[in-house]
């Protein structure tokens, strides 16, 4: 029996983000309901190589599935396999890393799509990545934008993003020369960068602004400082038993005894509705993403529905008897 394997290009072609958001939503959902379930990363390592696994089961959609990806000096490779929870075959294995950029930037659009202000217009970006290209669609997708700042350290390359992102997504995009210059009377802010100290000084947090942190996975990286979590009335988890383990954030939050892991929220109970995320327009609010391997299984499982329904990938001969 063959296994359907989809490229790079393939993804591209098959979903965007809009349809993203609702994939990545319903298996938030799912978690929350236990038709979901997921599996925190798990990282072998050797000199100047590491491989980074995670897992989950949907039952929701009849699938369970991994994610692999290796890093070393030469970059990043991503793979997710998929399999049918009945037989066990391996239905999919797919290439990843637009998958991966497009299911993070979902991420974030349901935080933001719960938690930011309906009114929010303004918004900060730090990163000017590939990530960063993700985070700035999906808040799009959700709020009505009206103006952007955007920051990273080399003043090319936040010019040219500020041009190209700008003309895409037919947006006002200001590159501006601080973090902080960003940051200021924001009504939603979201970082993707690779930074291992604070961006910024979270005092410049505006009253009723969201705070999306998406760009580290590790406990020595912290992308915003411990004000920035102890002053937010709600500071939700893509998953809390996997920020305890990746989450550097949190962590100096918790260290500075400014702020609990009790008071964690799950993002999947705020999608599920049985924990409000925001009561009124003044508070300030907090998303931390590290990615989680069921969004991945939930994005693998459109796209595979998607390609057969239009004939793209190809069939390999990997799973025989």
């Amino acid at each position: 029996m063959s296994v359907l394997f989809l490229t790079e290009s393939d993804v591209e072609s098959l979903i965007d983000m809009p349809s993203s958001i609702e994939v990545v939503e319903r298996a938030f959902a799912a978690l929350a309901d236990g038709s979901a379930v997921n599996v925190p990363r798990a990282r072998a390592s050797a000199p100047g190589f590491l491989l980074h696994s995670m897992s989950a089961t949907a039952e929701y959609l009849g699938v369970a599935g991994w994610k692999n990806y290796t890093t070393t000096t030469a970059g990043a490779r991503f793979h997710v396999a998929l399999y049918d929870l009945h037989s066990g075959r391996m239905l999919a294995l797919i290439q990843a890393n637009r998958l991966g950029q497009l299911r993070t930037g979902a991420a974030s659009g349901v935080a933001t799509r719960h938690l930011a202000r309906t009114d929010a217009t303004s918004m900060a970006l730090l990163g000017t990545g590939w990530q960063a290209e993700s985070q700035l669609e999906a808040v799009t997708c959700v709020r009505r934008l009206e103006t952007v700042r955007v920051y990273s350290r080399d003043p090319a390359k936040r010019q040219l993003f500020a041009e190209t992102m700008g003309q895409r997504l037919g947006l006002d995009i200001q590159a501006v020369d601080s973090a902080d210059a960003a940051v200021r009377d924001s009504e939603i802010v979201s970082t993707a960068t690779t930074a291992r100290e604070p961006l910024f000084d979270g005092r410049l947090l505006t009253a009723g602004s969201h705070l999306n942190i998406i760009g580290s996975n590790h406990l020595s990286k912290s992308e915003s400082d411990v004000e920035s979590i102890a002053v937010a009335s709600t500071v939700a988890c893509d998953r809390i038993d996997q920020c305890r383990l990746e989450a550097g954030e949190l962590v100096d939050a918790v260290a500075s005894r400014r702020w609990k892991w009790e008071q964690a929220i799950e993002l999947a109970d705020i999608v599920a509705g049985t924990h409000i995320g925001r009561t009124d327009d003044a508070e300030r609010t907090v998303f931390k993403s590290v990615g989680l391997a069921v969004e991945d299984v939930a994005m693998a499982a459109e796209l595979i529905t998607r390609a057969r329904d239009r004939g793209v990938g190809q069939a390999i001969p990997l799973d025989v008897d």
